[in-house]
């Protein structure tokens, strides 16, 4: 393997917005790729075992979100706008201009408000898991995660990791970043079909066949960004949809090599003539 793919990443916290923002660096080449995590997860826990191939040859920038991981939590809710604009402070901390981008659940959800807000920063956009409207969301997950308390996470890697590396590890920090997860973008009506459409960069939609997004929304979503063609006749799309068999919203990403290949072959793969231009 690579030795840059295994070699200790560059790490270090960017003042962002009242919050000091936990970041790593991997690997070299390339235009960069930002990795955002999902809801009560982190760096390690979604994109660990991806991180050795997804850097190979390529540079990696992976972020901790507000109140998740080695990232202080402030008095703030958690949303998509804001988690974006803690995202845009980082690339300009980082003085990176354009990125591809690998979002999961919550990450895909700022990782598609970054590509119809600032198309400027996304040359590819990737978004797992998650739905541009809510009623793409079979809803479950979500009063789950309402109802959620640190009693009923007790023992598990989530827990572990949260009292291992957060700057304020105790329970009552949890339950609060809980209470947040459970209001995360309350309210929020989602993006119209047109800014769907209108969104520049070339997309690739993954899904579990058995996730939190319904599968319908999921081909709707490649539909509005030029999918589902006879591409025999007219050509492969630039935006593309993955559907990962026996795959769940919780084990989004766990097929390891299922998903790092599907993800570096749509990164690799040319950018469409006159993209900048749509």
């Amino acid at each position: 393997m690579d030795q840059q793919a295994t070699a200790a990443p560059e790490t270090g916290y960017a003042p962002v917005n009242g919050m000091q923002l936990y970041y790593e660096l991997h690997g070299a080449g390339g235009t960069p790729l930002l990795l955002l995590h999902g809801g009560l997860f982190d760096i390690e826990q979604q994109f660990g075992a991806l991180l050795p191939g997804l850097s190979a040859g390529r540079r990696i920038i992976a972020t901790d979100f507000q109140g998740h991981g080695r990232t202080n939590d402030i008095d703030r809710p958690l949303n998509t706008r804001d988690l974006a604009s803690d995202i845009v402070g980082l690339l300009g901390h980082l003085d990176v201009r354009e990125v591809d981008i690998f979002g999961f659940s919550v990450g895909g959800a700022v990782a598609l408000h970054l590509a119809v807000k600032r198309p400027d920063l996304i040359r590819k956009l990737i978004v797992s898991s998650v739905s541009f409207r809510p009623d793409g969301d079979r809803g479950e997950n979500s009063e789950a995660v309402a109802a959620m308390t640190v009693e009923m996470i007790a023992g598990t890697p989530m827990e572990e990791r949260y009292l291992t590396v957060s700057p304020h590890p105790d329970h009552q920090h949890l339950q609060g970043l809980l209470d947040k997860l459970g209001r995360y973008d309350e309210g929020s009506t989602g993006w119209t079909d047109d800014e769907i459409r209108g969104i520049a960069a070339p997309t690739l939609i993954t899904v579990g066949d058995c996730d939190m997004v319904k599968l319908e929304h999921a081909v709707r979503f490649l539909q509005l960004r030029g999918g589902d063609v006879n591409g025999d006749f007219e050509g492969v799309p630039a935006s593309q949809l993955a559907v990962f068999p026996g795959t769940t919203h919780f084990f989004g990403l766990a097929r390891t090599g299922l998903v790092q290949e599907v993800v570096t072959t749509f990164l690799d793969s040319p950018l469409p003539s006159g993209w900048r231009d749509r």
